[in-house]
């Protein structure tokens, strides 16, 4: 496997997205993976895992090409019970090395959410505190990580490509071009084990406050802060862009 390259300052990551966008964008999930992995080396790349309703696909892709890929997962302190359990279960299932937990910080807790309830008044600035913030700092050691997005999941995500830069870093969106049914197809084929809200209607889980079971005919992201206008939780747009370029990116 290629050695992790020096990673680029902020100019250098957009044409280097550009450039990996161009030479593999195109291929299979499959081959994104293993090309972004063998370019970022396995101390240089991670996969943001949500353990959420399809997240066993990326995982089990990451998986097949380096099982010692870190996979990052954001401990928001507002899980369903069942996402918890079902983590430590595919991680066992696909074995996965390296499982990072991230925590929210507990004085930004302590001073913007003291009472766990910032939900009910302010979903963004919730988000912040349990999701952004520590995404900035789970991501900060990598030059690229993994997610799970995908262009048919939201009008917010119809233009997706498989690689952008995010400051001086790369996102990697492997199942980017992938529709519903490539999603249950894999599943099946792979006979992974699946998120068991699923099963109740849950078809984009996140926090229990903020997800509901999806009516019918709604696309799959519609439980999600449902009745507002809001449909990102933050971690892939502009405030953790900016957490990102504003971080001094280490040599490594």
């Amino acid at each position: 496997m290629a050695a992790k390259p020096k990673r680029p300052d902020e100019n250098e990551a957009e044409a280097l997205a550009a450039e990996l966008e161009a030479r593999f964008g195109a291929g299979s999930p499959q081959a994104i993976v293993a090309a972004a992995v063998e370019h970022f080396g396995t101390g240089g790349i991670a996969a943001v895992s949500s353990f959420g309703a399809d997240s066993a696909v990326l995982l089990d892709m990451v998986g097949v090409v380096d099982r010692a890929v870190p996979v990052l997962f954001l401990d928001t302190g507002k899980h369903f019970g069942e996402t918890l359990e079902y983590r430590d279960l595919l991680v066992a299932d696909l074995g996965l090395s390296d499982l990072r937990i991230v925590h929210p910080l507990p004085a930004a807790l302590a001073a913007h959410d003291p009472d766990g309830i910032l939900h009910k008044t302010d979903t963004d600035a919730c988000c912040d505190v349990r999701k952004v913030e520590p995404m900035a700092r789970a991501v900060e050691p990598f030059a690229a990580w993994f997610t799970g997005r995908k262009r048919f999941q939201a009008s917010t995500r119809a233009a997706l490509p498989a690689f952008e830069a995010v400051g001086p870093r790369i996102r990697v969106n492997p199942l980017a071009s992938w529709t519903g049914a490539d999603i249950a197809g894999y599943l099946r084929a792979r006979n992974l084990r699946e998120n068991p809200l699923v099963a109740y209607g849950y078809l984009s889980i996140g926090c229990f406050p903020c997800t509901q079971p999806v009516k019918p005919g709604e696309d799959a992201r519609s439980g999600r802060w449902a009745g507002q206008g809001k449909t990102e939780c933050g971690i892939h747009l502009g405030g953790l862009e900016q957490t990102l370029a504003g971080a001094s990116p280490a040599n490594a």
